[in-house]
């Protein structure tokens, strides 16, 4: 229980100085009574019992005129009692209503300031709310980019934010050629504002601790021997009711070329895979070694002119160094791994090399081999993804590239700027989420280091590499898709539905740019703006020329495309990678996190009990599935793609601007569902329904 106890000043700000008047004030969560004409009145006491929203409201007999900027005071009696104030609203006796966007938690003894939303252009006298304090432990603005700040106190204000914002929000290593984050040990560290809800927090831990005690009761958490059987695996995805249906799918189909060539297409990594129109020298595939699987009248060579011949390298993982489980020494591979589009559209495997080094101990596996050779030389590809997937795919590509996102916006962009106003939706969870990963899932004997068969070593090499190789191409998706010379393959369902939530989310982003832009020259004027994409291409590229990531902004075109590919990343790129890890690697011969016996010399000495001792022993399997159902998880409190509880923007055309990107996507879920209700195996990761607003998961 807590008083909220506050007192207001009234300082005229237009010429003459000493025009005062009444209005009426509407805080939420907060009280904040006027001041009358002689100066301070008494102060307005109310305590409200915990975890209750109030609306509160104080009438004042007098127009107050125009007004930009609030304050707010909050202290304590006795024991600490943090609240949440969404804004204010001032309505004048001629009905204008001024809306002063808050949504932060007030904790302790603070003052924050909060800016008219609208940033409107008001005429003197100009007026300045204030709580009793006149500190500024806080500030809290709303309005426009820095040049549209006429007044001095609003420059100051933007000015103080950002200092405490960058005070308060500072990068650190955390390992060599990594992108840089935020400068924080642990989630206790992280303010209130970013940090979980108590919603999510608390069903996030309960999550975890159900399906870790689901595993440790079944026995699956104390077996450190193989599997017995193919068949016995599907015993540990059973139990996990209503989400066995795609496991049980999954383990159906495994083995056959069709489904492994899919995935490429529209399982968990379907970004890495390039249309190859020339051989390379360490891959030599021979012509008559894939005949047989091209059909009659063709050949390799007509194939690859043809467009239909593509290419995975997993180049990445050479030398990586492996580790042990319980004990036993685990391997790494690095294969390439050839595929063909037959008549029918489907995409097969026709060729896989386990190294990088062709040679007699490197043998090229082939369909037509034995079927434990062909099937044990897939599952080393399969392994192979599982680390591209985790640790760049999804860790790097997402993950990390979101919390530089995020950290910059902070540091640079105040909140009355119209960019802070769009992309803060998009950021919202992931510092805490990032944070509680460095804690216990990428850090030095976290899950990865326990239950994958790369060193902690390994695991910092491969994000180092992975970032080398980030090009700002491969982050803008239509750039991408024609780079990569996947435009016109049939059944790529990710490429269809995420250039559909590309074109969305640009479509809102040109219409919020193109209204707060002018043209070009506000946007290479916009200083805060400028500092802003230096930060991320400076602490998330680690100013890597040759990457193609912009350090500064010329253009609105180039403006739109940025932001596109941040929220884009954001949203529909992790919901892409993130969302099916539980569903396709559930059965573990189909995502293997770690391989027991080194990759073969050569033909002919696989069997089914070698595979059984290759792949992951049980009490591994059961681990790494703990993770992979809990970060695919629909916990409570998420906020799908469009929806904007917290209320930014204040203006007409942004709000239009936002139920228009909503249409949008209730067309793309529309068109995705009929889609979907004919298909055997559905794609559903990037339905609208299906896509969270942040990395938050």
């Amino acid at each position: 229980m807590e008083e909220k106890d506050f007192e207001g000043m009234v300082e005229d700000k237009g010429p003459g100085g000493n025009g005062i008047k009444w209005g009426c004030f509407e805080p939420l969560l907060s009280w904040c009574p006027l001041v009358p004409p002689q100066g301070i009145c008494p102060s307005s006491q109310k305590s409200f019992p915990p975890l209750q929203e109030k609306n509160l409201s104080v009438h004042c007999g007098q127009d107050l005129g125009p007004i930009v900027l609030i304050r707010l005071h909050k202290w304590r009696l006795f024991l600490e009692d943090a609240w949440f104030c969404k804004d204010v609203r001032v309505t004048a006796p001629n009905g204008t209503l001024y809306r002063f966007p808050c949504y932060q938690w007030l904790e302790g003894v603070t003052t924050v300031e909060v800016r008219e939303g609208s940033g409107r252009t008001h005429p003197a006298p100009i007026l300045l709310l204030m709580s009793r304090a006149p500190t500024f432990d806080t500030p809290l603005l709303s309005g426009k980019k820095l040049v549209d700040d006429k007044l001095q106190i609003l420059k100051e204000h933007r000015h103080r934010e950002l200092a405490a914002r960058q005070e308060a929000y500072r990068w650190k290593n955390f390992a060599q050629g990594w992108p840089r984050c935020l400068s924080v040990d642990s989630i206790f560290e992280l303010d209130s504002n970013i940090q979980f809800s108590f919603i999510r927090a608390t069903n996030f831990t309960g999550f975890l601790i159900f399906q870790g005690a689901s595993h440790f009761l079944s026995g699956f958490l104390l077996r450190r021997t193989s599997w017995n059987s193919l068949d016995e695996m599907r015993t540990i995805f059973s139990r996990t009711q209503g989400r066995d249906i795609v496991p049980e799918y999954v383990a159906k189909h495994w083995q056959e070329d069709d489904f492994f060539g899919s995935q490429f297409l529209n399982g968990n990594n379907p970004i890495i895979i390039h249309r190859c129109t020339t051989l390379p020298l360490k891959f030599p595939v021979t012509p008559e070694m894939v005949a047989g699987s091209l059909g009659d009248g063709t050949d390799l060579g007509k194939e690859m002119q043809e467009g239909r011949i593509f290419i995975v390298d997993y180049k990445v993982l050479e030398d990586i160094p492996a580790d042990t489980i319980y004990g036993r020494q685990q391997y790494i591979a690095a294969p390439l791994c050839l595929l063909h589009q037959g008549t029918d559209g489907l995409l097969r495997p026709i060729a896989i090399q386990l190294s990088q080094t062709p040679g007699p101990c490197s043998p090229i596996f082939l369909p037509s081999d034995d079927e434990w050779d062909w099937l044990l030389a897939k599952t080393w590809v399969r392994n192979a993804d599982f680390y591209s997937h985790q640790l760049l795919t999804h860790l790097l590509r997402t993950h990390l590239f979101g919390e530089v996102f995020a950290i910059a916006t902070l540091r640079h962009l105040p909140t009355c700027h119209p960019l802070f106003k769009l992309l803060m939706p998009h950021f919202h969870f992931t510092l805490h989420i990032n944070t509680l990963a460095r804690s216990v899932l990428i850090n030095r004997g976290g899950l990865i280091d326990k239950g994958s068969g790369v060193t902690y070593e390994g695991l910092l090499l491969v994000v180092q590499r992975g970032l080398e190789q980030v090009t700002y191409t491969s982050l803008c998706l239509p750039d991408d898709i024609r780079h990569r010379g996947m435009s016109y393959v049939p059944n790529y369902h990710y490429r269809d539905d995420a250039m559909s939530l590309w074109e969305a989310i640009e479509s809102f982003v040109t219409g919020i740019v193109t209204f707060y832009y002018g043209g070009d020259a506000a946007v290479s004027g916009d200083t805060e703006l400028q500092a802003w994409v230096m930060d991320i291409f400076t602490n998330g590229f680690l100013g890597r020329t040759s990457s193609g990531v912009p350090s500064s902004l010329q253009t609105v075109a180039e403006l739109i495309k940025f932001l596109t590919m941040v929220m884009f990343t954001c949203s529909a790129q992790h919901a892409a990678v993130n969302n099916g890890q539980y569903d396709l690697g559930a059965f573990v011969p189909n995502a293997p996190s770690s391989m027991r016996h080194p990759p073969p010399c050569e033909k002919g000495r696989a069997f089914l009990q070698h595979f059984l001792d290759t792949i992951p022993e049980v009490a591994t399997t059961a681990n790494i599935l703990v993770a992979l159902i809990l970060l695919s998880s629909q916990l409570k409190d998420r906020r799908l793609l469009g929806q904007y509880p917290e209320e930014w923007f204040t203006e007409a055309e942004p709000r239009r601007l936002i139920r228009a990107f909503q249409g949008q996507l209730e067309e793309i879920r529309d068109r995705i569902e009929e889609r979907n209700h004919l298909a055997e195996l559905r794609y559903n990761y990037l339905n609208p329904l299906e896509t969270e607003n942040s990395i938050s998961i």
